[in-house]
């Protein structure tokens, strides 16, 4: 169902994405993060569209409204990134964009940017990477252990019993806790196929979007990287999204100020952020 200004569309073949599209001028596709839907990226905020952008967002497969992936087809990266060239081939056709995602989102749109690398500067404006993760090399065993157990509970308790493990277990600062539980109770009731997320749970976690950082040095277009501080966002360290500004050739680093809550959560002022990227990418005589 798209939202209060929104336009709905699907995109098939299986799995069907559906998202939505609001306002006109430079498009901009945002994906994002797992257990999440299409509206948690800027969460709710029409800033973008009001700012002069043609907002393209959809639920990830098994997300939201969208369908479960097909037997044999997994929730892997690849896959991922083959949904959205789907969805920028069919809502974006032969324009240019500006490309963005939330964590798994963000881990999403660096891997179609890797894949379109020799290329990508002909259709790509600038990329836009909120509360990166993954930063290449050997993932040992253990660090998959978290995203299990979640798993877990969700299969055992439902929405309630995965709220409550997040509540014990994500080691968010008290200041941020209750705000993290409400919106994660809120997000988690948005999806249609709970089972698809606890496979998603399983699966892309042990998925790479890429094997070595370093591989972001190929990615010639502007960044903008957001990054959140560890006390209210420990599932996204900060110390990653400095990662991810460093290989890119072409990145700015912007985060909120010490003790606030994360950028990444303020949809008003991440859109304010991003349409400044935007304006500064419009006046580059790089561009």
């Amino acid at each position: 169902m798209a939202g209060p200004t929104g336009v709905g569309f699907e995109v098939g073949p299986a799995p069907v994405l559906r998202g939505e599209t609001a306002g006109e001028g430079m498009p901009i596709v945002l994906c994002h993060g797992i257990t999440a839907t299409r509206r948690y990226v800027v969460h709710g905020s029409r800033m973008l569209e009001r700012a002069g952008f043609r907002v393209i967002t959809y639920d990830a497969r098994g997300h939201g409204e969208s369908d479960p992936a097909p037997s044999g087809e997994g929730y892997g990266y690849p896959r991922l990134v083959d949904d959205l060239e789907r969805v920028i081939a069919a809502e974006v056709g032969s324009d240019r964009f500006l490309l963005g995602g939330h964590s798994m989102g963000a881990h999403t749109v660096v891997a179609y940017a890797l894949r379109h690398r020799q290329r990508l500067a002909e259709r790509l404006a600038g990329l836009v990477v909120i509360g990166p993760v993954f930063r290449g090399g050997e993932v040992p065993d253990s660090a998959h252990v978290y995203w299990d157990r979640l798993a877990d509970a969700l299969e055992r308790g439902g929405v309630d019993g995965f709220v409550d493990f997040i509540g014990r277990e994500q080691g968010t600062g008290a200041a941020f806790r209750d705000a993290v539980l409400r919106f994660t109770r809120e997000r988690m009731l948005a999806h249609q196929h709970l089972d698809a997320v606890l496979a998603a749970l399983r699966e892309t976690p042990r998925s790479r979007p890429f094997e070595e950082i370093g591989e972001l040095g190929e990615i010639e277009v502007p960044a903008l990287v957001v990054a959140s501080h560890d006390e209210a966002d420990p599932g996204h360290p900060y110390k990653s999204a400095v990662a991810y500004a460093e290989a890119l050739p072409r990145a700015t680093l912007v985060s909120e100020g010490e003790g606030e809550s994360p950028l990444a959560w303020q949809g008003g002022k991440l859109s304010r952020q991003i349409a400044s990227f935007q304006e500064s990418l419009s006046s580059s005589p790089l561009l």
